[in-house]
């Protein structure tokens, strides 16, 4: 499902315009976003949690040249599914 996919169905769902349900998806996208930048956690019971990871810096290989290239340090994204979601899947 992309992301057209789910504003349709979002707004078949609610009844909305697709211009509604869009709004309210890039609001939804844009709180998670600051709030992971701010270093918080954002928790939906039963779905589960988006938060922030901290990945140290490491070595690598280039694959082409097999030379040894510094991997530098960095924060990603994660999510873990809540019990309710993986209890579904």
């Amino acid at each position: 499902m992309n992301k057209a996919e789910l504003i349709a169905h979002i707004a078949d769902a609610v009844g909305c315009p697709k211009t509604q349900a869009n709004a309210s998806l890039d609001a939804f996208i844009e709180a998670v976003t600051k709030s992971l930048k701010k270093g918080d956690k954002v928790t939906l019971v039963g779905f589960g949690t988006f938060s922030v990871s901290k990945r140290a810096a490491r070595t690598g290989r280039n694959p082409q040249t097999g030379e040894t290239i510094k991997i530098k340090a960095k924060k990603v994204a994660r999510f873990k599914a809540g019990k309710e979601l993986s209890g579904k899947l």
